[in-house]
C-alpha cells in the first residue's frame, strides 16, 4: 500500500491531536474531492515497516489523541489488507488511543458480505477496532466550512 501523506500532530481531522495517514487509492472518484492526487493506487511513498514504526513512536507521546485514517480510501480492500495489521499493532502497543476512519462507503456498504467491492475478510475486524467511522461519499453540495 502507498500513503500519500502523514500529519503528525494533526488537529484537523478528529478531535484533539492526532496522526493522520492520507493513504493512496480511491475507486469513488467524488465530485470536488479536494484530494484527488491519492485516488491513484500507485501515488506517494510505500508504507513501509520503517513508516509504521516511526508513526506508534511519534504517536505514543501523550499529547497524541489517536490516529485518524483517511485517504484516498482506506476501506479499499486492497488498502485493508495493510491497514489491518496496523490497526491491530495500535491497539496492542497503544491501547488508549483512540482511532477514526473516514470512508466513501457507507456502514451498511461494509457490512454487506455480498459487497466485493469493500468487503472483505478484513472489514469486520477493522471496523471492531476503530472508535469512529466517518461514512459516506464526500457531497460537494453539503458542504460547510463551519
Amino acid at each position: 500500500m502507498k500513503y500519500a501523506q502523514v500529519f503528525v500532530c494533526d488537529v484537523a481531522n478528529g478531535p484533539g491531536c492526532r496522526t493522520s495517514l492520507f493513504v493512496s487509492g480511491c475507486t469513488h472518484h467524488c465530485k470536488e474531492c479536494f484530494n484527488e492526487i491519492a485516488w491513484d493506487f500507485n501515488y506517494g511513498k510505500e508504507f513501509s515497516q520503517e513508516v509504521q514504526d516511526y508513526l506508534i513512536k511519534e504517536s505514543s507521546h501523550p499529547y497524541i489523541n489517536g490516529f485518524t485514517f483517511l485517504g484516498g480510501e482506506p476501506m479499499e480492500i486492497k488498502n485493508q489488507k495493510v491497514l489491518r495489521p496496523f490497526i491491530e499493532r495500535i491497539k496492542k502497543e497503544l491501547p488508549d488511543k483512540t482511532i477514526w476512519l473516514y470512508s466513501g462507503y457507507t456502514y451498511e456498504e461494509l457490512t454487506d458480505p455480498n459487497n466485493k467491492r469493500c468487503h472483505s475478510d478484513d472489514t469486520d475486524a477493522i471496523l471492531s477496532m476503530i472508535d469512529v467511522l466517518v461514512d459516506g461519499e464526500f457531497q460537494s453540495d453539503k458542504k460547510t466550512l463551519l
